[in-house]
């Protein structure tokens, strides 16, 4: 007999562990003995309306905004409204995260369902066709401009602001900086796509205005880093690490400002330069 899903958010598993290691020198004869603290990386499965949708490999937190922003970045809703609720249940095998669509978004998801299974490292694990790749509705970009000062300021308190990878160093981040530069919201996971969708969800849930401010990720910057953005809304991303060629193909057809390899000291901007200004 089938029994009704136990609600048991608070028995999520911790977002770090400490294991023992050892630290052996190439020249040294004693290894020496320590603890390190590694990074929890869990199965969730994203089931809507009793039906399972994908299982991605992910960092048991924020996983309320992992449900939005994965559900948008997925193309399975418009917007916040449609979703009603969300339920992790933890289980032997992992953490089921339930989520209520509004009766119409449900009918249409369960419509064109697809099934994938997900990867830390890979965003289209699973289609079948080409033509199944993600691509976001072309949209007009927000008319904004982001001084090169307030991204050097987002980049100062992006370190500082990554509490779960100073801990295990294995985590990315996506954050959300205001136009002056000022981070309102950080995300981590072990997934780079995960990241980005919590952050996602979570300036949905908050009702950010994507004209307000810009992304800035850790990770390279691959097509479907910009495909998320672009479903947000965002006109400016800010990567640590150099994008794709179709990354960059894609920005352009989006008309988002794509800067990257960026330092304390230099960013290079790779398409849609006419945003930035030099002033604060």
């Amino acid at each position: 007999m089938l029994t009704k899903p136990v609600d048991r958010s608070s028995e999520l598993p911790p977002r770090a562990v400490r294991a023992p290691m050892r630290v052996v020198a190439y020249t040294a004869s004693e290894p020496l003995p320590g603890t390190r603290s590694l990074a929890v990386e869990a199965p969730v499965n994203l089931v809507y309306g009793s039906v399972p949708h994908a299982v991605m490999m992910a960092t048991p937190a924020d996983l309320d905004d992992f449900a939005y922003g994965f559900s948008l970045t997925e193309g399975i809703i418009e917007s916040a409204a449609e979703i009603r609720g969300t339920r992790v249940e933890v289980g032997p095998d992992g953490l089921r995260l339930h989520v209520e669509l509004a009766p119409g978004r449900l009918r249409e998801h369960l419509a064109r369902k697809r099934a994938i299974s997900g990867r830390t490292g890979c965003g289209v694990c699973g289609i079948e066709d080409l033509t199944e790749l993600p691509r976001a509705e072309m949209r007009d970009a927000p008319d904004m401009r982001v001084a090169l000062p307030a991204i050097a300021e987002a980049l100062r308190g992006l370190d500082a602001a990554q509490v779960l990878g100073a801990e295990t160093r294995a985590v990315h981040a996506a954050a959300w900086a205001r136009l002056d530069g000022t981070l309102v919201a950080v995300r981590e996971d072990v997934g780079r796509h995960n990241a980005l969708d919590k952050l996602i969800g979570a300036l949905m849930r908050a009702g950010t205005d994507p004209a307000h401010g810009f992304l800035v990720i850790t990770s390279r910057c691959s097509f479907e880093m910009v495909e998320k953005a672009a479903r947000l809304g965002a006109a400016v991303i800010v990567a640590i690490s150099a994008p794709t060629s179709l990354a960059l193909e894609r920005a352009k057809a989006h008309g988002i400002t794509l800067c990257a390899i960026a330092r304390s000291d230099t960013v290079t901007v790779f398409t849609g330069a006419e945003r930035l200004i030099s002033g604060t």
